[in-house]
């Protein structure tokens, strides 16, 4: 017997809405992106890095990757080369004021651009190779940042149809980047995590999702059971959490289901008696 819980079944009311998200962010106080990274252009490396490989992961390897590229190519003559090893840079003076300190951090950053934009191929391939699909997202990254250097005058942008236009970035990661670069909050990143247990907790209806193709099933008291299916459309399932959410609530939702995923609601063997959402989850084991 299969029971595949219609979108009807599993859809929840705006007050367990509510009540969902309270949950999660008394469970989850500090929930908050993990990825390190010390400028907007960090952060959008360690995004791109971060598809398909942990946080944990992206972090090794950014310890190393982004020193390197935070110093400045200079020739044998001290002058600016494509060329050459790559030289620790050196902070400019201690600058009067709030105004001087960003734009002394805004040239450093745009000189870290371009470390990239040049860089060999070859060799950011080798630096980020553990990641995964590490030559795709060298192009990406490196494609990224000459676009930045040439069309955004080497800052990333403030908007999500601007941050769209650059190679590698989909609406995940403009929503992550933008989020936490600006505060500026256009939509809900949606990764795994966010996908699965969206469908999980009956916030999203199930035939306005897309996908289908790929359901994973659990069994409860004999019966199995839809649980939630691994090809929805991450753009379709935002586009249903912003109607339900408060917008006050986008930026954080993403992260409160991310903590949650992590450490209860797993794909494989989710801890359902440990969940605090044990008794307003549609598809709990219990």
């Amino acid at each position: 017997m299969c029971n595949e819980n219609t979108s009807v079944s599993i859809s929840i009311m705006a007050s367990q809405i509510t009540q969902i998200v309270s949950i999660l962010k008394k469970t989850y106080p500090d929930a908050k992106i993990v990825l390190n990274y010390g400028n907007n252009w960090e952060l959008l490396v360690a995004v791109v890095l971060s598809a398909q490989c942990t946080d944990k992961k992206v972090n090794q390897v950014t310890a190393k990757l982004f020193p390197k590229f935070r110093a400045i190519w200079l020739s044998s003559r001290g002058r600016p080369s494509g060329r050459g090893d790559l030289t620790s840079a050196r902070l400019p003076r201690r600058p009067d004021g709030t105004s001087g300190l960003l734009a002394m951090t805004d040239r450093l950053e745009r000189q870290e651009v371009e470390n990239f934009a040049r860089a060999p191929i070859e060799e950011l391939e080798q630096d980020i190779k553990s990641t995964g699909f590490y030559r795709n997202k060298a192009k990406n990254i490196q494609a990224a940042a000459k676009m930045i250097l040439e069309k955004f005058d080497g800052k990333l942008p403030r908007t999500m149809a601007e941050m769209v236009t650059i190679p590698g970035v989909a609406r995940k990661t403009a929503n992550v980047v933008l989020g936490n670069a600006y505060g500026v909050v256009e939509g809900i990143a949606v990764d795994t995590h966010v996908l699965r247990l969206s469908q999980r907790l009956g916030l999203v209806s199930r035939d306005k999702i897309g996908g289908g193709k790929k359901p994973l099933y659990y069994i409860k008291s004999g019966v199995k059971h839809l649980d939630y299916y691994k090809d929805a459309s991450p753009e379709k399932i935002e586009r249903e959490l912003m109607k339900i959410i408060p917008k006050k609530d986008w930026f954080k939702l993403t992260y409160l289901l991310i903590d949650h995923g992590r450490e209860i609601c797993k794909a494989q063997n989710p801890d359902c008696y440990y969940c605090p959402l044990r008794e307003l989850c549609p598809v709990s084991r219990i």
